[in-house]
């Protein structure tokens, strides 16, 4: 389910859950763990990736649908904790995007200092929206740090996903390059990143992401209930349903 492979002072956090590394609670505890223990192992970088084709397919929602209330607050409660985990990260991070990554997916690399994108008919984007989820101001800011505040609205309201040539030229992701590469790249900037004074780099990036650092600091203070309420809504839950339902009835 996840896996970590050390490139010397780099983790690789790999992201293994067939088929399509959708995220149900036991996945993200998985990723918590990881980070945490990637962080107290002394790691001075950290690379998120995924499988070729798939970085992560978001949330399991035909999973997260049959959960009782309890389990629903848990899973969001564990998903709003592993995105703060990556946002409040002492050591940098760096996103390698293998493939398709909406809504969820999207969201963990977001929290990312840097962003690599496979090539090809590959989406990102924050799609909750075509799917009956509004999407939160903390999860908004995320984008909005790195497309600016009109282009965020534009693809946030429409639930838009962008292939991998609109991320790049929008400032989605950093840098794009060939799907065997992704990985490669990720730790290549990550190891430039490293070579730099160590106490001045470290310094910069939190006042650099003090923003999005304060916005996380608390999982408590984060809407989770909220979100949850939004979740249950009538038409959230028809949606859903339906696209489960699409879901099925093309397997």
């Amino acid at each position: 389910m996840i896996e970590t492979i050390l490139h010397d002072a780099v983790a690789e956090i790999h992201l293994a859950r067939a088929p399509v590394n959708a995220l149900n609670l036991e996945m993200l505890q998985a990723l918590h763990t990881a980070l945490d223990k990637a962080v107290a192992d002394g790691t001075r970088g950290i690379v998120l990736s995924g499988v070729p084709g798939m970085f992560s397919a978001g949330v399991d929602v035909p999973a997260l649908l049959q959960a009782d209330r309890t389990g629903v607050r848990a899973f969001w409660r564990e998903f709003f904790a592993t995105a703060a985990a990556l946002a409040c990260s002492p050591v940098p991070v760096a996103a390698a995007i293998t493939g398709h990554s909406p809504a969820g997916g999207a969201v963990m690399a977001l929290m990312s200092d840097y962003r690599v994108m496979a090539q090809g008919p590959y989406k990102i984007g924050l799609n909750e929206v075509q799917v009956g989820l509004a999407v939160p101001d903390c999860i908004q800011l995320a984008l909005r740090r790195v497309v600016g505040a009109y282009r965020a609205e534009r693809l946030l309201v429409s639930g838009t996903m962008v292939d991998a040539q609109q991320a790049l030229a929008c400032g989605f992701v950093d840098e794009t390059t060939g799907i065997d590469l992704v990985v490669t790249r990720a730790v290549h900037w990550m190891n430039d990143l490293l070579a730099l004074p160590p106490h001045a780099m470290l310094a910069t990036r939190r006042v650099a992401r003090a923003d999005l650092i304060a916005t996380y600091a608390d999982v408590d203070a984060l809407p989770v209930d909220d979100f949850i309420e939004g979740f249950y809504h009538p038409q959230t839950q028809a949606t859903l349903q339906a696209l489960v339902a699409r879901l099925k009835s093309k397997g």
